[in-house]
């Protein structure tokens, strides 16, 4: 049970202190043999630029390629980009680089991140609850992908004719043909009959289908080794998965522009309608748009970036991924609307009413074009190839964050069983995911998609872990912890809008959203009322996490409860990069040595009798020789802490500096477990601190 202890002297205020009496000798009782048990190091990127294409994997996927185009062409073309590159600039990069930021400075998953802010921890936890719905949905369009990417290996491309077993009397190819009110072409026939197999409703799942189930299983699999041997692995395959999808869209460019109707299709594209930014939908397509193409607020980032070494300029990288992101969109938008503008001159109709979006886009309308073209199987190759590559590492990346989340909470127990616990997870999430692919399971999908991983959830979640940031732990703080990692503070520009900017938008799109929230329909289809309680549920299963985890740590202190605001409101002092990650790892290493590492930029004077160990942090009594020394008392060594304080008097043998030790500290240097600690220079009371500690 966590409690809370107030000490007069200094008046440090400590959590989860937990004290034993007992007449031990004074020097810690520590049995490593027993106690303690080899945790597997944890691994870091190896390539130089492993993060940067890990990054551009992960965030460019699937809505760059089916969603961005079909929301520029319908907001008004090239005058969406304006409320786009806004939204952008006030909250995409800035969420982008406070994720990757957390990640790197603190080398831990997305549940241990938040020792910054303790109370903000249910962030971590409603990520987790999200990935986790996104990894069971989200693959299954990877399974669709690899069935139409198989059907096409085939001299005739079996959607672009009427012959087949499961067309009906309805079909038709002729797209000339003006008025198909009654009629059905061949490739929605595929799409509902041969794939699907598509009941009525979500009342009537029907059976698996058992091609579906091959294919997600194939799915799976590929996701398990592209993770399995850890980031050392997946560095090395995102050379590959990051970088296709770009040939890919290049040669289909080239295709695309030399086809007739293309110009119109690209003009429709990026022509400006100024008077469509009066409407208060384009705003919110384009701040939806930002928030879920960039994968912020699942975890991920902080997984991909605590991979970094403590150095590298995430700074930099951050910018350069977010732009990378959007050039590959407004790119993106110029292959689909020449194509959309070719299928637009074959069938005589409005562009407007051509250009389709999300799996609408990707697997009716571009299969349609594809057929039109000469060796239409090679078109159809390349571009489901490329949908495949364009989700697979958007989705190893988001298992990845999930896994590491997970194994840095409790590395003792998976840490050196990593591959046997993706397998598992990846199993559980298949099995699962089997709902989606029977014949009613197109229905569960968009249950899935509309309430459990974005929407409403997603941006309640982003708001708050933008705050536990930049009002609770502290902005300025946070800027101090960037430039120890980077060697300078980035403008001005990023601490507005972490503080006031990025959460009015999150904010307000949030409550936008859940104004204009309509009961989920497909196309026709109205959802059942016990469905969309079904959806509430997956939506509520995250939300729900932090507030609650507030109220749980708030039962769990002892006091008034002013007392117990005041310790969850109060953000530690001190928050170090760890060496090993963990809060098993990190519990031991603080009862085992109070005593700090140097920091590189502020060395701590030398230890007298030790050289090469800085001086150790003063205690509240005369470490040397009083019997409450915490370095050698039997009471420390249960001690765990979530906040530090110094008090700012003057250390001396009677009025030592007081100072608690952060769980999330590194271990500090190797020293004798019975040496006593010595007190801090009287005359420099912050001599020994690191220069974090010494700005409290």
């Amino acid at each position: 049970m966590a409690t809370n202890g107030t000490k007069t002297d200094g008046q440090v205020t400590e959590l989860n202190e937990v004290a034993t009496n007992n007449d031990k000798p004074k020097s810690l009782d520590v049995k490593p043999d027993k106690q303690k048990k080899d945790v597997p190091d944890r691994e870091t990127w190896v390539g130089k630029f492993d993060f940067l294409l890990s990054c551009v994997g992960y965030a460019i996927g699937l809505g760059n390629v089916w969603r961005f185009p079909y929301l520029c062409g319908k907001n008004g073309g090239g005058a969406f980009l304006i409320p786009y590159f806004l939204t952008l600039i006030f909250a995409g990069v800035p969420l982008f680089l406070l994720e990757c930021s957390l990640g790197q400075y603190t080398s831990i998953g997305g549940l241990g991140v938040w020792k910054l802010a303790p109370m903000f921890k249910g962030v971590g936890l409603a990520a987790a609850v999200l990935s986790f719905w996104l990894n069971i949905y989200y693959v299954v369009i990877i399974a669709w992908a690899i069935y139409y990417l198989y059907s096409s290996f085939t001299t005739d491309l079996p959607w672009s004719s009427c012959n087949n077993a499961w067309n009906t009397e309805k079909c038709y190819t002729n797209h000339s043909i003006i008025d198909t009110t009654n009629l059905t072409s061949a490739v929605v026939e595929f799409w509902e009959r041969n794939m699907h197999e598509m009941t009525d409703g979500l009342e009537k799942p029907g059976q698996i289908r058992v091609p579906l189930a091959i294919t997600l299983a194939i799915a799976w699999v590929l996701v398990y080794f592209c993770i399995w041997k850890g980031v050392s692995w997946t560095g090395k395959v995102v050379y590959f998965s990051a970088t296709y999808p770009y040939f890919m869209l290049f040669i289909l460019f080239i295709r695309g522009v030399t086809l007739p109707g293309a110009k119109e299709g690209i003009l429709f594209y990026i022509t400006p309608d100024f008077q469509k930014l009066k409407e208060s939908e384009v705003w919110l397509d384009a701040a939806t748009q930002i928030f879920f193409s960039y994968g912020l607020g699942l975890g991920s980032l902080i997984a991909l970036g605590s991979y970094n070494p403590f150095n590298n300029n995430v700074y930099r990288d951050s910018v350069i991924v977010c732009c990378i992101n959007s050039c590959t969109s407004m790119f993106a938008g110029f292959v689909i609307f020449s194509i959309v503008g070719f299928m637009a001159h074959v069938t005589k109709k409005d562009i407007a009413n051509v250009a389709a979006s999300g799996p609408g886009l990707a697997f009716l309308a571009y299969p349609e074009a594809v057929t039109q073209l000469p060796v239409s199987p090679l078109w159809a190759i390349l571009f489901f190839s490329m949908l495949l590559m364009l989700g697979i590492d958007s989705q190893f990346c988001t298992v990845e964050g999930f896994i590491t989340a997970l194994v840095d909470e409790f590395p003792r127990v998976l840490r050196g069983r990593r591959e046997i616990f993706i397998a598992v997870v990846c199993l559980v999430s298949y099995v699962i995911g089997l709902s989606n692919i029977t014949q009613g399971g197109i229905y569960v999908f968009k249950l899935f998609d509309y309430y459990s991983a974005s929407g409403m959830s997603l941006l309640f979640l982003v708001f708050f872990e933008c705050i536990s940031i930049s009002w609770c732990y502290g902005v300025n703080k946070f800027y101090d912890n960037i430039e120890e990692m980077i060697g300078y503070k980035p403008c001005i520009w990023w601490k507005l809008c972490w503080v006031v900017f990025t959460p009015l938008i999150v904010g307000g799109v949030f409550l936008f959203s859940a104004i204009q929230m309509v009961p989920l329909t497909m196309g026709d289809y109205v959802f059942p009322g016990w469905g969309q309680g079904v959806g509430w549920l997956m939506a509520l299963s995250s939300m729900i996490l932090i507030p609650g985890y507030m109220i749980y740590m708030y039962l769990g202190l002892k006091g008034t409860y002013k007392e117990r605001l005041r310790i969850m409101l109060k953000p530690p002092a001190v928050v170090r990069r760890p060496q090993e990650n963990g809060p098993e790892q990190q519990m031991e290493t603080n009862t085992a040595n109070l005593s700090s590492p140097a920091n590189p930029a502020n060395p701590a004077p030398a230890h007298p009798s030790s050289p090469t160990n800085p001086a150790p942090l003063a205690t509240a009594a005369n470490p040397a020789t009083s019997p409450a020394n915490p370095a050698s008392s039997p009471t420390i060594a249960t001690t765990i802490t979530t906040t530090i304080t110094t008090t700012n008097t003057m250390a001396s043998p009677a009025n030592p500096a007081v100072t608690s030790v952060s769980p999330t500290s590194p271990p500090p240097n190797a020293a004798s477990l019975t040496e006593p600690l010595n007190p801090a220079n009287p005359t420099s009371p912050t001599s020994n601190l690191t220069n974090a500690e010494a700005n409290v």
